[in-house]
């Protein structure tokens, strides 16, 4: 899923993201809006993550999400 497909689903992701990231406030999910490495730097500053497992997971998150056709 590129940036801008997610950009463009974020409504529809939002809920998915609170549910599997749940450390991550309505204020997150506001100032990430969609963007990708938004999303993947704050779960790494929320979780204590290095950069390269939030991406990871950010990855398959929106794989897994692009597959169901979202």
């Amino acid at each position: 899923m590129n940036t801008d497909i997610l950009s463009g689903k974020w409504t529809q992701l939002k809920g998915s993201v609170k549910e599997k990231w749940g450390e991550l406030t309505d204020d997150d999910l506001t100032r990430i809006d969609g963007n990708r490495d938004q999303l993947a730097g704050t779960i790494q500053e929320r979780y204590g993550w290095a950069r390269d497992r939030a991406e990871a997971e950010v990855d398959t998150f929106l794989s897994d999400h692009n597959s169901r056709g979202l």
